[in-house]
């Protein structure tokens, strides 16, 4: 199948578009808090040193991704309605798979800023049940991390902690109004939730949220009232993650029009509000289709898994017994990369995920095991 390219009038527009709105956004903010300026021009050179990394590694056959998604715990204070987390079995009752300790977390990071990764993308189970987790924050100050949290753990000393580290970013899970998000979330969540975002912009800190978009909630986003009353209240980035079926309920998914309608009303979006925008799948046609597998991330999960993405619970290598870069350049991860058919999502929100059966032939061939298992 055809890989989706952009051309090269597209993509000058498609770059000056980004830098334009995140012009937009964060000066005002840069301005704002400028004594935190030496913090970001420690990011920017950190961008620069990473970006070289990855291209020497490249040389070397070695893909590097720009992102690692690091699940980090397997505990969660809550139970979603469907969970991709649960699905998967990143958050599991198993009590033969522990999750790793901070002490393995520095090691991997470490490993991971010598390939060049550059973007830590910290998700759970729920990050903040971690006492120590922002020591890692700390320790990799040119560096950076968003935490997918899903905002109701967040104590006072948490946002005094955070106040101090002008390298991350906390985005928190929300699925519309109150009843929207109580419904799947659980009650009361949706005024903690609420909460968190206001503190998090009282203390300064860079806040977005996630959202996964299913039948039951697009229409409330297409609303553009709805997203301006976020904008409002502090909220600068926003990931919307179009709903994957992952445990078979197909009936929560967008259809092919309705996921049309739905990326027009991104992009109006993009152009008229003062928010950084991440839209999949619809983002990932920019980039020729799927980046999981190490075109643009890699996923790790809470027992050191590592995983194409964190949609896909198939793993070759266990990061507390092979390395990162090991990893990386494994078969498994080469053939999804060097496969067009594989990238491609045939309509669906995940590429992987649509291609079941060659998944299942592909974790044959490379002799992968399922980290749900």
């Amino acid at each position: 199948m055809k890989k989706i390219m952009i051309t090269k009038s597209e993509t000058p527009r498609m770059y000056n578009n980004f830098y334009v709105t995140f012009g937009k956004i964060f000066i005002p903010w840069i301005i704002k808090h400028i004594k935190n300026f030496p913090s970001i021009i420690k990011l920017l050179i950190g961008y620069k040193k990473s970006g070289k990394l990855r291209k020497e590694w490249d040389r070397k056959g070695i893909k590097v991704p720009v992102f690692l998604i690091i699940s980090i715990t397997s505990k969660c204070n809550l139970r979603c309605l469907g969970c991709y987390a649960a699905a998967t079995g990143t958050i599991c009752n198993n009590a033969l798979k522990k999750s790793l300790n901070i002490r393995h977390w520095q090691r991997i990071i470490k490993e991971a800023k010598e390939l060049g990764v550059y973007g830590f993308i910290i998700a759970g189970g729920e990050p903040f049940v971690m006492s120590d987790l922002l020591k890692l924050n700390a320790e990799n100050k040119d560096r950076l991390f968003l935490i997918f949290s899903n905002g109701t753990l967040l104590k006072k000393q948490d946002y005094e902690n955070l106040k101090k580290l002008r390298n991350t970013a906390i985005i928190i899970s929300i699925e519309g109004d109150r009843d929207l998000t109580d419904s799947r979330r659980g009650k009361g969540v949706y005024e903690k939730v609420i909460r968190s975002i206001q503190n998090l912009n009282k203390h300064g800190i860079i806040n977005g949220i996630s959202v996964t978009i299913t039948k039951n909630n697009f229409r409330f986003w297409m609303n553009e009232r709805n997203l301006d009353n976020l904008i409002m209240k502090g909220v600068r980035l926003g990931f919307f993650m179009e709903y994957i079926p992952v445990d078979n309920n197909t009936e929560l998914m967008l259809t092919t029009e309705e996921s049309k309608k739905f990326r027009k009303q991104i992009l109006y979006y993009r152009k008229n509000k003062k928010i950084l925008l991440i839209h999949s799948p619809g983002d990932e046609e920019y980039a020729g289709g799927c980046i999981s597998a190490g075109r643009g991330f890699a996923h790790i999960t809470p027992s050191g898994d590592l995983t194409p993405c964190p949609v896909s619970n198939i793993a070759t290598h266990n990061l507390t017994k092979s390395s990162l870069r090991e990893g990386l350049k494994s078969p498994l991860f080469k053939i999804i990369r060097d496969n067009e058919n594989l990238l491609e999502p045939n309509g669906s929100p995940c590429a992987l995920f649509s291609h079941q059966k060659e998944v299942d032939e592909l974790v044959k061939a490379v002799n992968a095991y399922r980290t749900s298992n």
